[in-house]
């Protein structure tokens, strides 16, 4: 959630950022900054009444004391009035921070200056590539067949117990799924991050605090009798564990990691691009989220973007960084690079990582703040990404790594697998 404070402050410079996300928000801004004068002048007046009270009230009872009866009962009419108006105003005072809220709501994040103009991922930059492609033998396959024939995920078999899009992972491909989360875990934990295990269900108020509610309320699955949400991302969870903290300085950098299933309901996507693992309704994801200073968080995004090319290049698969463009990025984000695997099978990229600095918009809905060297309470940052997202990484081993005789596995899963190949 952007600051109101901000807003009010740079109008013309909130509007020329949003309209990067191809949004022209001067309607919304204005009416924000309306109802935040509103606010703002009920509360000075509220506050004099108050005052006013508070006096009238001393003065009363010094009258009583003095035996000026009269004029004591002459001033508590007076406060009778100033309660009765006391009441009109809190609740004026309450609708306009109501609508306030509502309306912040709905803007989105300002990107950062370095987000490139653009409105679809067609207009993304990309900004570097690495890996070979391999050449694949004749008869190669997309990795929903070669899992049939191998016997290592059943996809029909997910959807006898559930519906499409939870598939079962098998034999050596349950292995290889675990694997690859222990592989993801081990690399975070290496590099300063804490792990941590969290719940897969969270309440109202822990979507509202990372920005998935209400922007993406239609996507994810609710249970309505217990009013809690199944989680899109290991990253709800995590970034909530320092909602309404207030941190020293010296904590900063936090660094957390967390393997969770994720759950979306991926509603209106159809067609043969989801076929397979290529988008599923529940599937498995190891996070990293950061909470740092704000003059150090575009350092820690590319820290955060090298660390998951490292894992990439540790995978042997060729892949891309891409910096979205506006009309792609997240709501919550101010930047966002996307990681995506070629699959050769498929001839195409398939996304698997996105890493993001929101700068202030999540931790203004947080309240996570941290105390400076001069006793201030200033806003901290928050980061994420995904370090990884399993579906896809496996569908890019399968589909890269399949030769005649079977799937090669990736030699630095191997330690972690038991097994070298899958035939």
């Amino acid at each position: 959630m952007l600051q109101v404070a901000y807003i009010r402050e740079n109008k013309e410079e909130v509007i020329k950022g949003l309209a990067k996300r191809n949004m022209d928000a001067s309607e919304l801004v204005n009416l924000v900054i309306e109802l935040d004068e509103k606010r703002r002048s009920t509360q000075v007046e509220l506050d004099n009444i108050l005052a006013e009270s508070n006096k009238l009230s001393k003065e009363i009872g010094e009258l009583m004391r003095n035996g000026e009866k009269e004029k004591a009962e002459a001033t508590k009419a007076k406060t009778a009035d100033l309660k009765e108006k006391t009441k009109e105003l809190t609740d004026v005072l309450n609708e306009a921070t109501a609508s306030l809220q509502e309306e912040l709501y709905k803007l989105p994040n300002i990107p950062t200056a370095i987000v490139p103009e653009g409105k679809t991922a067609d207009d993304n930059l990309n900004v570097y590539q690495d890996g070979e492609i391999p050449t694949l033998h004749e008869g190669a396959m997309p990795h929903w067949e070669l899992a049939k024939k191998y016997d290592i995920i059943d996809f029909d078999l997910g959807a006898k117990i559930t519906g499409a899009g939870f598939p079962v992972y098998k034999g050596k491909g349950a292995r290889l799924q675990r694997a690859l989360i222990n592989y993801f875990l081990d690399k975070n934990t290496a590099a300063g991050y804490q792990e941590t295990q969290v719940p897969h269900l969270v309440n109202e108020a822990s979507g509202f605090g990372t920005g998935q509610l209400p922007d993406k309320e239609g996507q994810m699955y609710f249970v309505g009798e217990d009013n809690l949400y199944l989680i899109p991302t290991a990253e709800v969870p995590v970034t909530n564990i320092y909602r309404d903290v207030l941190l020293n300085e010296s904590d900063l950098p936090i660094l957390v990691t967390g393997y969770t299933p994720c759950f979306r309901r991926e509603a209106g996507s159809y067609g043969a691009h989801v076929r397979g693992l290529n988008r599923l309704h529940q599937f498995d994801k190891v996070e990293i989220v950061r909470i740092e200073h704000p003059e150090k968080s575009y350092e820690a995004l590319d820290g955060m973007v090298e660390h998951v090319k490292g894992i990439l290049e540790d995978l042997k698969l060729p892949f891309r960084i891409l910096r979205l463009c506006g009309g792609d990025m997240g709501f919550t984000s101010a930047l966002t690079y996307d990681f995506e695997v070629f699959s050769t099978a498929q001839d195409r990229w398939l996304e698997i990582s996105s890493v993001s600095n929101f700068e202030t918009f999540q931790a203004n809905r947080l309240k996570l703040r941290f105390k400076d060297k001069e006793g201030k309470n200033q806003l901290a940052h928050t980061l994420n990404g995904s370090s990884l997202a399993l579906p896809r990484v496996l569908a890019g081993i399968l589909e890269n790594y399949q030769t005649p005789e079977g799937i090669v596995i990736p030699e630095v899963l191997r330690p972690y697998t038991g097994f070298d190949i899958i035939n």
